[in-house]
This record gives structure tokens, sequence and C-alpha cells, in this order.
């Protein structure tokens, strides 16, 4: 009878992570003295009235207003009584109905009478108990699916974040600085960080690298020569019409941060494929490798300039709803809401269908590098 293997190193780090994951259920439940924010958990509402709202098109809504008894969890009026007033409407488009247990961020009213209860106002919700249990979904699943890589996958996604908040913060903090000079060197950080964390270093990863930057950065300058040759007619920058800093190059820069997710993946489909090819049989000719090679790339690339499209679409469904609920036309709608996610989408898809030959000729050249031919 033969007994299987333990993995002890494998058990004592998931133990660890479950201390880790239960620890932080904890701390978020009890962290309301980490916040300089009042926070105030909601312990009753009451329906105080109840308005119907009918517009021209007789679309009607209906607006409630809640008086909400609240506790104080932090600062010095802990453990005090504070009423709000909340309004909101049946749509819950900007704002949302309150209830017993829920945790807010408070405004209080300093005029507040001495001895009198405290008013104050909700700013926003405390979500981290929601949001907690999602990431460490994420992370376990990452985890045993993906094992040494998804680990590898965490480490660069967290410092992928904070390379990311550390350029942006430069840039807020220093207005002579370019933005695209420094989303730039970002993605060139990115992509040499995420790589190199994930695959290691090897010929497979050096493939990628060169790859995902030059399709990253052929695709960027393509877009850039075309918003210039066309004086960037069609693109409707009311979206962003709020910044204080030029709207082009916010756009750019966050066109060309944008596009490299799917470059970088295509590019590494590409160099694992071709190096899989050529560690299954080494004596397979290039011929071989470059026709098999388009064949995943052709494969591949609807369905990631499909991701790109979708992904950048979904998060314009509610305003294309408010315009066209709103009597708007549909060219109107769809030209003021979707130009920008359009145009990135097209960027990205440029920056797909170029990575894939690029890939497919750099993990070749990489390969007979490797058969000293080169």
């Amino acid at each position: 009878m033969h007994v299987k293997n333990i993995n002890y190193k494998q058990i004592v780090f998931y133990s660890i992570l479950a201390i880790l994951a239960i620890g932080s259920f904890i701390f978020v439940n009890f962290n309301y003295s980490f916040y300089d924010r009042p926070i105030a958990k909601v312990i009753q509402t009451t329906l105080e009235d109840t308005n119907d709202i009918v517009d021209v098109h007789h679309n009607e809504d209906v607006l409630f207003t809640q008086s909400i008894e609240a506790e104080m969890k932090n600062g010095q009026k802990k453990n005090q009584i504070i009423h709000l007033t909340n309004e909101y409407s049946s749509s819950g488009a900007y704002d949302q109905e309150y209830k017993a247990g829920d945790e807010v961020f408070v405004w209080i009213n300093e005029n507040t009478v001495e001895d009198a209860d405290l008013t104050g106002v909700i700013q926003d919700v405390k979500r981290d108990k929601t949001i907690l249990p999602i990431v460490w979904i994420f992370i376990f699943t990452l985890l045993i699916i993906g094992k040494r890589q998804g680990f590898y996958s965490i480490i660069s996604l967290v410092v992928n974040a904070v390379l990311l908040s550390y350029a942006l913060d430069i840039y807020v903090n220093h207005a002579d600085f370019s933005l695209l000079i420094i989303c730039g060197i970002t993605v060139v950080l990115f992509t040499v960080i995420s790589l190199l964390l994930i695959n290691g270093f090897n010929e497979k990863t050096y493939a990628a690298i060169i790859a995902t930057l030059l399709g990253t950065f052929i695709s960027f300058f393509i877009t850039y020569a075309v918003l210039w040759l066309t004086s960037e007619n069609g693109l409707r920058y009311e979206s962003i019409d709020f910044l204080t800093r030029p709207y082009q190059a916010v756009f750019l820069a966050g066109l060309l941060i944008g596009s490299l997710g799917a470059v970088m993946d295509v590019a590494i489909t590409m160099s694992s494929s071709v190096f899989e090819l050529y560690e299954k049989n080494h004596a397979i000719e290039n011929k071989v490798l470059k026709k098999s090679g388009m064949h995943i790339g052709r494969d591949i690339m609807g369905t990631m300039t499909n991701i790109l499209f979708f992904a950048y679409i979904s998060g314009s469904i509610p305003m294309l709803l408010l315009y066209l609920k709103n009597a708007s036309s549909l060219g109107f709608t769809l030209s003021l809401n979707l130009s920008m996610e359009i145009a990135r989408a097209l960027a990205g898809g440029i920056g797909i269908v170029l990575t894939i030959p690029i890939g497919l000729y750099i993990s070749i050249f990489f390969v007979n590098r490797k058969r000293g031919k080169v």
C-alpha cells in the first residue's frame, strides 16, 4: 500500500493564508479607529415620505425620504446617536436605500445644540466588509488553479498597482511632467515585472516582453498619427471635461495603458505556443512553426478584440440607457458616450493584430538562438 506524499509546505502556506483571511475579516469588523472620517452604523430606519415624479415622457420615478438613527463608531462622538436623513429614488442611479446594519461615512453637524442628539449627512458607504470576501475568493482561486504562477500573478498585480499609483501621484504633484512619458515608462515596467515574475527568466519571457512593447507602442503611434491627421474629429471629450489637465494627454495615456493588457496576453500566448511546439519536437521546421503560430494567432484574434470591445462598452451602458430614456437620438447618444471607448477598443485591436506576427517572428528568432542558428 502506497501512501501519497504529503506536501507539508503547501499545507503550511495555505494554513497561513487561511489565518490571514480570518484575521482580515476580524480586522475589518473593528477597524473604525483607523479611519479619519466619522463612521456611523445604522440602527433603524423609518420611511418618512414618498413623492411621485413624472417626466415629460411619462416615465415615473418615486422619491423616498428616510429618517435614519445610527450609532457613531469612531472619533470623539463614539457611541453617541446621530440622526440622518436620506433621500433616494426608485431608480437608484445616484442614491440608495439604507438598512439596519449598514455602515456609512457621515458629516457631523457641529452646530448641534448641546445635550441634543447629533445630526449629520451621509457622505458614502463603508464597503470594506463587502469587498474583502471577493478579494479572498479571487486570491484563493488564483492560487488553487495557478499555483506558483498564480502566486506570482498576485505579487505582480500588487506591484503594478503600487507603480500606477506612484506614477499618477508624480503627475498630480508635478504639472510640468509629461503624462505620456510617465505612462510610457510605467508600461515598460508593467511589462517587464509582470512577465518576469509570472514566467521567469527565459527565452519565452524575453520574446513576450519584446513583442508586448513593440505591439503596444506601434499601435499607440499609429493611433496618435490617425488622431493628428483627422484633427481628432469625432472624439467627444465631454465625459472628462471636469479635468484641469489637457484632455488629449489624459485620453492617450489611458489608451496606452488600456491596450497593454490585451497586447501582453497575445504576446505571451504566441511565445508560449511557439516554444511549446519546439519543446515537443526540436526538429520542427521554421515553416511549420510559422504556419501553426499564424493559425493560433487567427484563432485568438477575434476573441481578444471582442473582449476589448465589450470591456470598454460595458461601462457605458448606464449612460446609454439614461440618454435614450430621455429621448436623445441614437446617433447623438452613441457619439457622445462611446466615441472614446470605441477609439480605445480600435487602438487595442490594432495592437492585438500587430502583436500576432511580431510575437511569432520574435519567438522563432529566440528558438533559432536555442538551436544555435543565430
